[in-house]
């Protein structure tokens, strides 16, 4: 039985997070923050299935870019920099049906 779940957080600069940091560490990657100078590295980091940034232009997006930029744009040092969403995917789908299920939640959004 599918058991239906979904939240939502925000990524604040006054909690000390960043959303380079949030980024690499949900993706499973290794993120150069340029506004902190730090390197988060998360490639060790097991239990990502898949990784994706998906937008409604027809161009490639480069993750570090994309959240360093969402960095830099933001000058308050309250600023809310990024938001992330969980949701509970069935077990009763296979992964790349979970897979698409995500996408087609993370369409919804864009």
């Amino acid at each position: 039985m599918a058991i239906y779940h979904c939240s939502t957080k925000t990524v604040n600069r006054s909690s000390g997070r960043t959303a380079v940091a949030s980024s690499a560490y949900r993706a499973g990657e290794k993120l150069e923050d340029e506004r902190t100078g730090l390197t988060h590295d998360f490639t060790r980091k097991d239990g990502v299935a898949h990784s994706e940034i998906l937008s409604n232009l027809d161009i490639e997006i480069d993750r570090g870019e994309l959240w360093n930029l969402a960095e830099k744009t933001e000058n308050r040092k309250d600023a809310r920099t990024a938001r992330e969403w969980v949701i509970a995917l069935p077990d009763e789908l296979d992964a790349d049906q979970r897979k698409d299920l995500a996408k087609d939640f993370a369409r919804s959004l864009s």
